[in-house]
């Protein structure tokens, strides 16, 4: 170590000295785990420690991050903690004007630190996370049945252009629509029989706005009317050929569906999330907190998961590559054995393509 020697940082182990955290880590050759300095863990003979000047260096050594002091995150246990009282805090008054300087207040914080600290640990601002809650409350209201106009200022926002300003990207349709279950959008439907069972392809004029697997055609498009019951449903094999076509190269190594056209109605996190899936290569696979650091937020492998479970387009959003951290397959929306078949068929087809 270039800057402390073991006899020192060894000592701030045994003192759980927090001042060397962020200086180096230490691995316990018996568990193949490593820590920070001050972890509370019961402190490990000297001769099964290994120090590293960083957690990606003891990473590649083959030690995996202690579960308690979360060494990994660039951010101590005591600034997580915060940012997370923090984020329950604008949980608690979405529809309030809450000011940074005010928040920080009630975390005990700087405002530069508190901005800081929650844009790397939550993945976007304290007034984007913010505004996502408000947009979500304003999402329920109107399922709930609540006019517009309620549904506007129950959640806090201050006049309706601002609801309409999102409403594009957040709801994939204006309000009125959203609320109506998709009254007035005519949605194109086909389906097809695959190796991974039948599979439902559903596009509007802005994009691919679902594909999901089934056990049969009936119950696929019964699942479709049920997420759309007011929407115009209209079968078209033909002009859906092209996105079929699409959809089918995705099984194999042979497809991009970063390329496709998607018609997402997403939260902010949840898109970066499923961009990042996008750029997992075919017939490779991650696991959720490997996904979580992909998107600079390392402590959010569980909302990673939900972003893999809600997942709507199946295949070109490819979350059956997300597996857990032991190797087992973990969760999937459309079935676990079809998450393997489809694992299976691209390891096939990159093992084809190198020989």
């Amino acid at each position: 170590m270039p800057t402390l020697n073991t006899e020192r940082a060894w000592k701030g182990v045994l003192e759980r000295d927090r001042r060397f955290d962020g200086q180096f880590v230490y691995g316990v050759a018996s568990t193949k785990v490593y820590c920070r300095p001050s972890c509370p863990s019961r402190r490990p003979s000297r001769n099964q420690v290994t120090f590293f000047d960083s957690f990606r260096l003891a990473e590649t050594a083959g030690f995996r991050a202690c579960r308690r002091c979360r060494p990994e995150s660039a951010e101590g246990p005591e600034t997580e903690k915060r940012i997370e009282q923090a984020r329950r805090y604008l949980d608690e008054h979405y529809d309030e004007s809450v000011t940074l300087q005010q928040l920080a207040g009630e975390i005990g914080m700087s405002p530069y630190y508190v901005q800081r600290a929650f844009k790397r640990l939550v993945g976007f601002s304290p007034k984007e996370y913010r505004d996502m809650r408000r947009m979500e409350h304003f999402k329920t209201s109107l399922k709930r049945g609540e006019t517009v106009t309620n549904a506007t200022y129950e959640a806090g926002f201050g006049s309706s252009s601002r609801v309409y300003e999102r409403a594009n990207s957040d709801l994939g349709m204006t309000p009125s629509v959203f609320q109506a279950g998709g009254l007035g959008t005519t949605i194109s439907f086909a389906t097809k029989a695959t190796v991974v069972g039948h599979m439902l392809v559903a596009v509007t004029k802005r994009g691919i706005v679902t594909v999901r697997f089934g056990n049969n055609e009936a119950s696929s498009v019964a699942s479709l009317r049920r997420d759309y019951p007011m929407a115009t449903l209209r079968r078209d094999a033909v002009g859906l050929k092209r996105h079929i076509t699409g959809i089918l190269r995705c099984l194999t190594a042979n497809g991009d569906g970063s390329r496709l056209p998607l018609d997402l109605n997403a939260t902010a996190f949840q898109r970066r999330v499923w961009k990042a899936l996008q750029r997992i290569p075919c017939g490779s696979t991650r696991s959720y907190r490997d996904v979580a650091r992909a998107i600079g937020q390392p402590a959010a492998t569980r909302a990673v998961a939900r972003a893999c479970a809600t997942n709507p387009i199946a295949v070109a959003i490819p979350c059956h590559r997300v597996i857990r951290e032991d190797g087992r397959l973990g969760g999937y929306r459309w079935g676990l054995e079809r998450k393997h078949r489809l694992l299976a068929l691209e390891q096939e087809s990159t093992t084809e393509l190198s020989d």
